[in-house]
C-alpha cells in the first residue's frame, strides 16, 4: 500500500539533568529513520512539547540539524496556547525547512466555540504569512479540551488552500476517524491510535504520527503498508493507555535502549512503579525483544 505521509515517530524527548539531551535525541531519530519511518516528530504530545519552550524547541531543532538529521527530515510540534509563540514556532521551523508543523489548537481557556477556534488558527496563520505551508491540524480533543471540527477544517482549508497538508486524529475514536476520511479525501489523515491504523490506511489514512513508533517502528510500518491490524499492537497499546501514557512510552523506550535516562519524564509528568512497567515489557515478547540490561545515566 502506497502511503502518501508514511509513519514519523512522535518521538519521546529524553533529559539530562532537566535540558534535553539532544545527542541522544539525534540518534534515536536516527535509528526510527534508518528503521524505514519517512520522518521524525519533535515536541508533539509523547516528546511532552507543552513542557518544552519556544527557545528551547529552538535550540534543540537546529542542534538536530546540526547533528546530521536534515530539516526535511522532521515535523515539528507546536502546542501553545498564545499566538505569539505558535506563530513564531510555525514560522521558524517552516523556514528551517520541515517537513510540516504539527498545530495544536489553545487548550487553556474552554470550551472554544467554533468561531474561536477558527479565529485563532487564522491569526497563527497571517502571522506566519508568506511561509505558510504544510501544516498538520493536530486533534487531540482528550488533551486539549478543543475539538477541531469538520466545519473549522473545511473553513480553514477554504482561506487558507494551500496552507493545510492534513489533519492528525488522535481522538482514539475509529468512527469518527473513518467520517474524517471520507470528509476530507485530499488530506493527510494520520491516525494517532495505532490499534486501527492497519483498517484506516486500508481506508484512505495517509499515515500516522504516533508513539509506539519509538519502541516497534518496523512493527507500526508493517500494519500501515499491509492495511491489517495487528494484534500485538493493539494488546500493547491497550496496556499503555492503562497508564500515563508519555511516561509508559519513555520507560518502554528505555528498556528497549537500556538507558535509564530516557524514562525520565519533565514535571508535572510522574514516573511509573516497575510492576507496571514490568507488565508493559511482557508485551514486547513476541516482537523477539528480550531484556537489556538497564545502564545507569
Amino acid at each position: 500500500m502506497s502511503l502518501s505521509f508514511g509513519i514519523s515517530p512522535a518521538l519521546v524527548t529524553p533529559f539530562a539533568e532537566g535540558k534535553v539531551d539532544v545527542q541522544r535525541l539525534a540518534h534515536h531519530a536516527k535509528d526510527c529513520l534508518a528503521r524505514g519511518c519517512r520522518t521524525a516528530t519533535i515536541f508533539g504530545t509523547t516528546g511532552e512539547g507543552p513542557s518544552v519552550g519556544a527557545a528551547e524547541r529552538e535550540r534543540v531543532a537546529k542542534d538536530l540539524i546540526n547533528l546530521g538529521i536534515l530539516p526535511e527530515q522532521l515535523v515539528e510540534g507546536v502546542i501553545a496556547c498564545s499566538l505569539e509563540e505558535a506563530a513564531y514556532s510555525t514560522g521558524q521551523a517552516l523556514r528551517r525547512g520541515a517537513h510540516a508543523v504539527l498545530l495544536a489548537p489553545p487548550f487553556y481557556f474552554r470550551p472554544v466555540p467554533d468561531e474561536a477556534v477558527f479565529a485563532w488558527y487564522a491569526a497563527v496563520f497571517e502571522a506566519v504569512g508568506s511561509d505558510l505551508r504544510d501544516v498538520i491540524l493536530y486533534h487531540i480533543p482528550g488533551m486539549t479540551g478543543v475539538p477541531l471540527s469538520h466545519a473549522v477544517i473545511a473553513r480553514l482549508i477554504e482561506r487558507y488552500p494551500h496552507a493545510i497538508r492534513g489533519v492528525k486524529d488522535s481522538a482514539c475514536d475509529a468512527e469518527a476517524t473513518f467520517a474524517l476520511l471520507k470528509a476530507f479525501p485530499h488530506l493527510d489523515i494520520l491516525v494517532g491510535d495505532e490499534t486501527y491504523l492497519g483498517r484506516a490506511c486500508a481506508a484512505g489514512a495517509a499515515g500516522s504520527i504516533c508513539g509506539v513508533a519509538n519502541i516497534l517502528p518496523e512493527a507500526v510500518i508493517a500494519l500501515a503498508e499491509s492495511g491489517h491490524d495487528d494484534p500485538r499492537v493493539v494488546a500493547l497499546v491497550q496496556e499503555i493507555t492503562r497508564h500515563p501514557v508519555v511516561p509508559m512510552v519513555k520507560a518502554l523506550v528505555a528498556y528497549t535502549k537500556g538507558d535509564r535516562v530516557w524514562a525520565a519524564p519533565r514535571p508535572p509528568l510522574p514516573a511509573l512503579d516497575q510492576q507496571s512497567i514490568a507488565q508493559a515489557v511482557a508485551l514486547l515478547e513476541p516482537f523477539g525483544l528480550s531484556a537489556t540490561a538497564i545502564k545507569q545515566p
